[in-house]
């Protein structure tokens, strides 16, 4: 159903979905280029977050693209497969990203907790192994949530009250009792979520735990500035996905269920960008060079 039926709202909806979509495909494009052409950006880090803007594309790609030509068109209607490779499709990013924000936790401990010994522990195998590992999880989840959502038999109304097919919305349109299956992969995998954001909490305690002992204010700085960012996108990711689906529950549409759709897919991969490009000096300097090339091309 998307947003209310007012067609001067629906257009308002499509516009800051546009804008925000494109922001978003503009800016983790941008550090795709940076963490491929720059030689400064080669370290385990960007390469973590280069795929990290890879997977933001393609994660809000699935849904905001289908909802603004809704919107446009005033169309209500997704078919059976669309929406079961919607559900797929976001568990599968999501669950890609939330394994590589725990690797890229691990990088940053390992980065400064041990620092003699970080090329050796952070080599070029190790890290495409732990990006590999990530997708991995990532499309396992996604298999299991589709199998789950859609193993099922749906009763009475075909209306989803999203503006993309979600699991908490589905599982209220399914016949009672039959949702218990989904339930219980629900509840596993927020198990699994708080494992990881457990050994996520460890190591940056450990590294907190590091950089207090360091005498130089300067180099404290310095190095909570290349922290603050993944403390930053962890507690977005995972706030906007508990909040998300702690509505389970709700059989109608309301302003806070789309709010806490809007929060979970479209934040975390428009403010990704923003937070990398804008807090980390080496990411300001390649893209000062780049622009700093063409004024110099162009005079």
């Amino acid at each position: 159903m998307g947003f209310p039926d007012d067609q001067v709202l629906q257009r308002l909806y499509a516009a800051f979905f546009s804008l925000v979509y494109l922001a978003a495909l503009m800016g983790n494009l941008l550090i795709i280029i940076l963490t491929t052409i720059d030689q400064h950006l080669q370290s385990p880090m960007y390469f973590f977050l280069k795929n990290l803007s890879l997977i933001d594309i393609c994660y809000i790609s699935v849904t905001v693209p289908k909802s603004v030509m809704n919107s446009l068109t005033n169309s209500h209607s997704i078919s059976f497969v669309g929406c079961a490779s919607q559900v797929f499709l976001v568990v599968f990013f999501a669950g890609t990203e939330f394994a590589l924000l725990l690797v890229m936790s691990y990088d940053r401990y390992a980065a400064i907790c041990c620092p003699l010994h970080y090329e050796a522990i952070m080599n070029r195998g190790t890290c495409v192994q732990m990006v590999r590992a990530s997708w991995f999880s990532g499309c396992f989840y996604g298999s299991i949530h589709v199998a789950g959502t859609f193993s099922v038999h749906f009763c009475g109304s075909n209306i989803v009250h999203q503006f993309f097919c979600d699991i908490p919305s589905l599982l209220t349109l399914v016949c009672s009792q039959e949702q218990i299956l989904e339930y219980v992969f629900i509840i596993v995998s927020f198990g699994f979520a708080f494992v990881y954001f457990t050994l996520m909490v460890a190591s940056y305690a450990n590294v907190v735990s590091t950089v207090l002992k360091i005498p130089s204010s300067q180099g404290r700085f310095k190095t909570f500035s290349t922290c603050m960012p993944h403390f930053t996108v962890v507690t977005l990711f995972l706030s906007s996905g508990y909040t998300s689906y702690l509505g389970l529950n709700s059989k109608s549409s309301s302003s806070l269920n789309l709010f806490m759709s809007v929060l979970y897919s479209l934040l975390p991969p428009s403010l990704n960008p923003v937070i990398y490009s804008l807090r980390n000096r080496d990411m300001k300097a390649a893209l000062g060079k780049i622009f700093g090339d063409k004024m110099t091309t162009n005079i």
